[in-house]
C-alpha cells in the first residue's frame, strides 16, 4: 500500500439495526480513502448474510405498525428530517467532501438536490391519492388505493454519497414501506450521517436499517424472501446482476447502470455558453457521475470554432485537494488510485487506436497534496466509434471528441450506443433541437443544457443498458414503484333480505 497513510483515528463504521447502532466484529474490513490525501480514514465491515437477516427481520417486523401509520404523519418525520438536515448541512457536504472528493460547491449541489427528494416526501399524503369513479356501473362505485410493498431495499453507488440513498429511502419510508440501505463501501461515513439525522427526526425502531458491506451483502439482500423491492445504482454490468437476481427471487427491481452521454455541438451554437456547459458536464464531479458529457460531437464546422476555446477552459481548470474549507478548486480527486490509472489507460488506449490528446491532465501534480488521486480535465479528440475509450464508461475527466458532417450522422453515432441515460444538443436552430429530441435514443434530453439531470419530482428514466426494471427512481415512477395498486368495486344494497337495520 505504497504512498498510503492510515488517519490516526479511524472513524467507525458500524451497522444500524433494530434501531441500534452496532459495532461489526469478526469480519473483513475495507479502507475508505480521503481521496485528496491518499490517507485511510475509515475502516469498513463485510457484513455478512447474518446480519443482513437481521436488518431484514427487523424491517419486516416494523412494517405493519409502520404502514398503518397515516400518511400525514409519515410526512411530518420528513418535515422535520429536512429542517435537521438544512441545520446539519455543511456538516454533511464537508463529509462528501472529504470521502468523495467532490468540491465543496459540488457537494452543496447534490445534497441539495437530496434534500428536493425529502421536500417531494413530504408531499406524499397527495401522492398516495387514488381515483374514483361513482357509478362505474348500475349501483356499482369503483377506488383505487396505493398500499406500500414492505421490505424495500437500496444500493447505492460511491459518486454521490448524500444524494442518491436520498433518492430512495424518503419516499419509500414516506409510502408506507420500511427499508434497508445498503450504502458504497467507499464513501459510508455520509449514509451514517444522514441516517444519524433521520433517527433525530424520530425514526421508529426498525424502520430504517443499515448494513455496510460487500458483494455477500448485497446477495444476500437480493435473494431475501422477505425483501419485496430493491432500488441499485451502479455500473451497468452490476446493474444487470442485481436486476436478474433479484426478479428471479420475484421482487421488484429498478437498476441504473452506467452511461455514455453525447453532446452534439451544432455550428451555430453559442460559443462560450457551449464552452461553459461542456466544461461543466465532462469535468465537474471529476466525471465520476452517470450524466457527465462524456463525447462531444461537433457538427460541421463547430469544431473550429469551440475546440480552441474548450481547450483553454480544460487546462484553465485548477485541480486540488477538496478537504479545506477555503481556497476551494475547480476540480478535486478521483476516488482511488486504482480508478484513476484506468482512466489513464483508457486515454492511453485512445492515443494508441489513433485518437489526438488535446488536453492531457495525466501529468498534473499537487504539490500540497502529493498522495492524492489527481488527474486534470483531459481532451480526446478525433475518436472513432470503434474505439475502446468510445465505447467504454471513462468515469472520470476526460471528454471525447467525434466529428461529424451533419446532425444525421451525429444522431446515428449517438444512438449506437448500448446506454442511453442522457444526450444533449447546442443549438440556435429549433428545427435542429426538434429532430434532435425527437429521435435520439436516450431517457433525458437536454437542449442547451449539458447535464439534463431530472428534479425530485420528474423520474430519472435512463434507457437500454443505463437502465434495468420498468419503473424509474424519483417522480411518480417512483411513487409506483413503491406501492402497489389496488382496485375496490363496491355495491350497496338497500334493502332485502338479512337488512339487519330494519329489525
Amino acid at each position: 500500500m505504497s504512498h498510503v497513510t492510515r488517519h490516526s483515528s479511524l472513524s467507525p463504521c458500524p451497522a444500524f439495526i433494530d434501531g441500534e447502532w452496532r459495532e461489526i466484529s469478526g469480519v473483513e474490513k475495507t479502507p475508505v480513502y480521503n481521496p485528496s490525501r491518499g490517507e485511510i480514514i475509515a475502516e469498513v465491515p463485510a457484513c455478512t448474510k447474518e446480519h443482513v437477516d437481521q436488518a431484514v427481520e427487523s424491517a419486516a417486523a416494523a412494517f405493519p405498525k409502520w404502514r398503518d401509520t397515516p400518511p400525514v404523519e409519515r410526512a411530518r418525520l420528513f418535515f422535520r428530517y429536512r429542517q435537521i438536515v438544512e441545520d446539519n448541512f455543511d456538516k454533511i457536504c464537508e463529509t462528501v467532501s472529504r470521502e468523495h472528493g467532490k468540491t465543496l460547491a459540488e457537494s452543496r449541489g447534490s445534497t441539495y438536490r437530496g434534500i428536493e427528494n425529502i421536500e417531494y416526501a413530504c408531499s406524499v399524503p397527495t401522492l398516495l391519492m387514488g381515483d374514483t369513479l361513482e357509478n362505474l356501473a348500475r349501483g356499482v362505485d369503483c377506488e383505487t388505493i396505493l398500499q406500500p410493498l414492505g421490505v424495500c431495499v437500496g444500493i447505492t453507488p460511491f459518486n454521490f454519497p448524500a444524494m442518491v440513498p436520498m433518492w430512495m429511502f424518503p419516499l419509500a419510508l414516506a409510502c408506507g414501506n420500511t427499508f434497508v440501505l445498503k450504502p458504497s463501501e467507499k464513501v459510508p461515513l455520509t449514509a451514517l450521517l444522514i441516517i444519524e439525522l433521520l433517527e433525530k427526526a424520530g425514526l421508529p425502531k426498525g424502520v430504517l436499517n443499515l448494513v455496510p458491506g460487500g458483494r455477500e451483502c448485497v446477495d444476500a439482500l437480493l435473494t431475501h424472501p422477505k425483501v419485496k423491492a430493491l432500488s441499485f445504482v451502479g455500473s451497468s454490468p452490476v446493474a444487470k446482476h442485481v436486476y436478474e437476481t433479484g426478479t428471479r427471487h420475484g421482487k421488484r427491481v429498478q437498476a441504473n447502470g452506467g452511461a455514455k452521454n453525447y453532446i452534439v455541438v451544432m455550428p451555430d451554437a453559442d460559443v462560450k455558453r457551449t464552452v461553459d456547459a461542456l466544461s461543466t458536464a465532462a469535468f465537474g464531479c471529476a466525471g465520476e457521475r452517470c450524466m457527465a458529457g462524456s463525447t462531444a460531437i461537433a457538427v460541421g464546422k463547430a469544431a473550429e470554432r469551440v475546440l480552441p476555446a474548450l481547450i483553454e477552459a480544460a487546462r484553465a481548470i485548477k485541480v486540488g485537494p477538496t478537504d479545506v474549507a477555503t481556497a476551494q478548486p475547480d476540480m478535486g480527486p478521483v476516488i482511488t488510485a486504482q480508478h484513476r490509472d484506468r482512466v489513464f489507460s483508457l486515454v492511453e488506449s485512445g492515443s494508441k487506436e489513433g485518437a489526438k490528446i488535446i488536453a492531457d491532465g495525466r501529468g498534473v501534480k499537487i504539490s500540497d497534496a502529493p498522495n492524492g488521486f489527481f488527474m486534470g480535465a483531459t481532451i480526446v479528440d478525433q475518436v472513432q466509434d470503434e474505439m475502446t475509450i468510445a465505447r467504454e464508461e471513462v468515469f472520470g475527466p476526460v471528454l471525447n471528441v467525434m466529428r461529424m458532417d451533419d446532425l444525421d450522422h451525429a444522431i446515428e453515432a449517438a444512438n449506437k450506443s448500448a446506454y442511453g441515460n442522457g444526450a444533449a444538443i447546442f443549438t440556435n436552430s429549433g428545427k435542429a433541437a426538434r429532430e434532435f429530441k425527437n429521435r435520439v435514443k436516450a431517457g433525458m434530453v437536454g437542449i442547451n443544457i449539458g447535464v439534463p439531470a431530472t428534479m425530485a419530482m420528474f423520474p430519472f428514466t435512463g434507457w437500454d443498458e443505463s437502465f434495468y426494471g420498468d419503473l424509474h427512481i424519483q417522480g411518480k415512477e417512483g411513487v409506483q414503484f413503491y406501492t402497489q395498486q389496488k382496485v375496490v368495486s363496491t355495491r350497496w344494497f338497500a334493502e332485502g333480505v338479512g337488512d339487519v337495520w330494519k329489525k
